[in-house]
């Protein structure tokens, strides 16, 4: 796993960045604000969009997914422009944060939303792909869980594709990460027990 020239100063610097805005957790700040009480108290416990659209506010939901990217995005962007050799390194720990962020006891989200903030950070064309293999796939079956990490594993292989080694780790190294948090959900999946977004299950 080499994002970078190796390890410098300014690894550590991504790495903080990154990790930093990740682990705000901002499903569970806003659910709190508008009234709605700690959203890791029902449904799956995660502080992510799916999870907070249970509390039936669809704006509260859609506010989570667009900050939950931004944290992905932000760190990113910022290194790519004071330490661009070790962006991979923000990336990773953007996504590292938001799934353990320290101030929850390291328990967090899946990651899904942060990475495609991180895609787009990395390189624009891989986070259209993200979000148009995210958006397809949910919108076809209706499982975020399914339209998640088929984004995940289709823009690591997509950025192998489109030339760029270094991303295409970097996306790999957080799509296992994703695939592993995800493992009660493949189990679902298998069993046919997964529920659709808007179901009450």
């Amino acid at each position: 796993m080499d994002f970078g020239s190796g390890f410098t100063i300014t690894t550590l610097y991504a790495a903080l960045l990154g990790y930093g805005f990740g682990s705000i957790p901002f499903g569970l700040i806003l659910a709190k604000l508008a009234g709605k009480g700690d959203i890791r108290s029902i449904g799956s416990g995660n502080i992510g969009a799916t999870n907070v659209l249970r509390t039936g506010s669809k704006g509260l939901a859609a506010a989570t997914l667009l900050l939950d990217l931004l944290k992905g995005f932000v760190p990113v962007f910022l290194a790519g422009i004071w330490f661009w050799q070790d962006m991979g390194w923000a990336a990773l720990f953007a996504v590292l944060g938001h799934c353990f962020p320290i101030w929850l006891g390291f328990k967090g989200g899946k990651g899904v939303a942060t990475n495609a903030g991180v895609a787009f950070g990395l390189m624009w064309p891989l986070g259209a792909i993200y979000a148009a293999v995210w958006i397809g796939v949910l919108a076809l079956t209706r499982i975020s869980s399914l339209a998640g990490m088929t984004a995940v594993v289709l823009t690591a292989v997509a950025a192998a594709f489109m030339g760029q080694p270094t991303f295409a780790k970097v996306m790999a190294t957080i799509a296992m990460l994703v695939l592993w948090l995800h493992r009660e959900n493949i189990k679902r999946l298998m069993a046919g027990t997964e529920p659709k977004v808007g179901s009450k299950g």
